[in-house]
């Protein structure tokens, strides 16, 4: 893809709104995105190996800080709602190396470059690091107290730079917002027939009852094998995040109600909601705005970097909450 086009812009500011949390900000973005590199895919019904690196990255769902989910914890009276930024952080980073390294290797990217090997190995390398130091280092509410002050600082420093990066480029913040959402209406308008069909999807799925089977499965499942279960009743957000953000928000909104905000499952739900975005939502809906209709392995790929996710949820709440 060449360095000047304009899809190279989108995608940094959809991989923004996602670092910072702020959930169906980053779809007008992405779609924008997606109409770029279509002009680019030399298969218009099929997605190009660009379109399918673009959306893993994306359904991985790196988020730096979790905007929204500290506000829902901060309305539903959490002690501390910024003690899941570490947890989420590290969560969303194993999701979007997996997703990343998953389809680099099916793609044949040569992932041994220096600048590659630079970055992950250097990110991942902070991160064990960190993970270590927290676990053998420091108390739980030393542990709490750190990234309460982390999270505060990144996001302070984060508006500043936004506010001197404005100053420095000399850009009109409040026209570009305006602009931004005369844009925002017209995508709304395109992405109307999709998002009905899914929510309906959805809708079924959800008033089913077989999250509650699955869950039950996977509690006997791990019963069976010696394993603790303590988990398990957070698992119906980590199954529904991958088809609605909005519904995985209203069952970890439901479990904090139900155990308590400050409890076990209630901080895993948060974790579980900051650790991966909605693969089969982000399909649908980006691809679907394009007119693509084979999406060749982004599902598996998108999938795969979900349950990435997952699992490093469960270990870090284990960590940091068990």
């Amino acid at each position: 893809m060449p360095q000047s086009h304009p899809a190279n812009g989108h995608m940094v500011m959809n991989f923004s709104a996602n670092l910072l949390g702020l959930d169906n900000a980053a779809t007008p973005f992405g779609l924008k995105a997606m109409e770029s590199l279509q002009s680019l895919n030399p298969s218009k019904d099929e997605a190009s190996d660009a379109q399918i690196m673009f959306l893993v990255l994306h359904t991985s769902g790196l988020t730096l800080i979790p905007l929204a989910i500290m506000a829902q914890r901060a309305v539903l009276g959490a002690k501390d709602p910024s003690d899941i930024f570490i947890p989420c952080m590290i969560a969303t980073y194993v999701a979007t190396v997996v997703g990343l390294v998953a389809v680099a290797i099916r793609q044949r990217i040569n992932l041994f470059d220096r600048v590659i090997v630079a970055w992950l190995g250097g990110l991942s390398s902070f991160i064990i690091a960190m993970v270590w130091y927290l676990s053998q280092h420091m108390s739980r509410a030393e542990i709490e107290v750190f990234s309460k002050v982390s999270a505060n600082l990144l996001l302070f420093t984060i508006i500043i730079s936004f506010m001197l990066g404005a100053m420095r480029k000399k850009v009109n913040v409040y026209e570009a917002f305006i602009e931004g959402a005369k844009g925002g209406i017209q995508t709304s308008l395109t992405i109307i027939p999709y998002l009905v069909g899914m929510l309906v999807a959805i809708g079924v799925l959800r008033n089913s009852g077989i999250l509650g089977f699955i869950v039950s499965g996977f509690t006997w499942l791990f019963t069976q094998m010696g394993l603790n279960t303590d988990f398990t009743a957070a698992l119906p957000t980590a199954l529904m995040k991958p088809l609605s953000s909005s519904g995985s928000r209203a069952l970890m909104v439901d479990a904090m109600k139900t155990y308590g905000v400050d409890s076990f499952i209630g901080r895993l739900t948060c974790i579980f909601q900051g650790s991966a975005d909605t693969t089969f939502y982000i399909v649908a809906l980006y691809f679907g705005s394009v007119g693509i209709r084979k999406t060749r392995y982004a599902i598996s790929m998108g999938l795969l970097a979900d349950f990435s996710g997952v699992v490093a949820a469960i270990f870090v709440a284990y960590l940091f909450f068990h």
